[in-house]
């Protein structure tokens, strides 16, 4: 019907839906955000590796052993297993940015005291700080990426941010030990210091996703609780077999006849490939729609890999494998609690997986090492990081079990 001539048809700006022009700044916000989170949370690779790069020099110059040089390696994990649940819980009510705030001062601290450390005490000491700091930094992270991807390619955010440990593992493993060489080791930790502390003034000027209302502080029901367990077993799981794999692989290699060198830089390849495989996968995950079936076809496939690895003749090619075929499941399997628990209780509920998740990764290699020296044979670890890759499956089984049950 047309309008009568002179007259002009008149459009109320509340009949009209949202602009594009003003949904572009969000769009933009987010994936900025991502990228702050991504430089943020690689930090946290970087320093967790640092005494790895360096520990020659640490033995010469401290008179360590290599068992003090692993205890510093692992105590940066040790105050997961306390501080998941508690950080969880303090970050829902003080906010999440916050006590990453906080974490990420203590990670400078706790760098700075290791490079100044005089002996193993004063070194522990500075990595417990910056482990205590990596915990809060790391159960928090992933709340705000989702609320930035709610609802909308949460898989692919996921897995972007995990992408983050193991670029932080690279760039720590191909710089740390080379600048330690040139300067010394302290220049090494002081170098980590700065990388939080960068990452410290990102995170000054985060801008946390809109919120039509604030969301309501919640104590986590029984439900939220089983559903923290099972998905931080699904993922103890698959990390703490990738660990097992990275711990392990080069002494089956040697056992070969590879050098020290050679078998170092043949694991890192399923490190590397890592960086390219698991944001795929979490774009995978988001496109078709089905995480569940992603994730138990990749684990799967994964424990197949790794399984191959003591039998396969080409070594390189091996663990290439099993770099490519680890990338479904982590985008689905870290996005399952923010799509089950309501938003006003999922910091809590990470705070509940991740203390699972850092008991797995704590008890996984002494069980690898053991089972190790009771079978006298290389590849015994391996196959135990197979059958461990193969458990992330019932953990998400028990997650959707209970997910569907309430």
């Amino acid at each position: 019907m047309s309008r009568p001539p002179g007259r002009k048809r008149i459009t109320r700006a509340h009949d009209r839906g949202p602009s594009r022009s003003a949904m572009m700044p969000e769009m933009a916000n987010r994936w900025v955000a991502l990228a702050v989170v991504f430089v943020t949370r690689s930090s946290m690779g970087v320093q967790f590796q640092a005494i790895a790069s360096v520990a020659p020099l640490l033995v010469s110059d401290l008179g360590l052993s290599y068992t003090q040089i692993g205890w510093l390696i692992g105590i940066y994990m040790l105050p997961g297993t306390l501080l998941a649940l508690p950080g969880g819980v303090i970050g829902q009510r003080l906010g999440e940015r916050r006590l990453v705030l906080v974490g990420l001062a203590l990670m400078v601290a706790g760098s700075v005291l290791t490079a100044a450390a005089g002996g193993f005490a004063a070194a522990a000491g500075g990595r417990l700080l910056s482990g205590i700091g990596a915990v809060l930094m790391n159960i928090l992270l992933p709340k705000l990426v989702a609320d930035w991807f709610a609802g909308r390619e949460l898989s692919t955010a996921m897995a972007v941010v995990l992408t983050s440990w193991p670029v932080g593992l690279g760039v720590a493993t191909a710089t740390l030990g080379a600048l330690a060489a040139a300067t010394s080791w302290r220049t090494a930790m002081l170098a980590t210091a700065a990388l939080a502390a960068f990452g410290l003034v990102l995170m000054l000027f985060f801008r946390e996703a809109p919120r039509a209302t604030a969301p309501a502080r919640a104590t986590l029901d029984a439900r939220d609780v089983r559903l923290g367990i099972a998905g931080g077993f699904a993922w103890g799981c698959f990390n703490a077999s990738l660990v097992t794999i990275a711990a392990f692989g080069p002494g089956l290699l040697i056992a070969r006849g590879m050098t020290l060198r050679d078998a170092g830089f043949i694991v890192s390849l399923a490190i590397w490939l890592t960086m390219i495989s698991v944001p795929l996968g979490g774009l995978l995950s988001d496109r078709i729609g089905r995480p569940t079936l992603l994730i138990t076809l990749g684990s799967f496939v994964a424990a197949g890999a790794t399984l191959l690895l003591p039998v396969w003749s080409h070594a390189a090619l091996a663990f290439a494998v099993v770099g490519l075929a680890v990338g479904g499941p982590p985008g689905p399997v870290m996005a399952l609690l923010p799509r089950a628990v309501p938003a006003a209780r999922v910091t809590a509920a990470f705070g509940v997986f991740y203390t699972v998740f850092y008991v797995m990764m704590a008890l996984t290699q002494p069980i690898a090492g053991f089972v190790r020296d009771l079978a006298g044979n290389p590849a015994a670890p391996i196959v135990v990081a197979a059958v461990v890759m193969a458990a992330t499956v019932l953990g998400v089984g028990i997650f959707r079990r209970l997910e569907h049950s309430a």
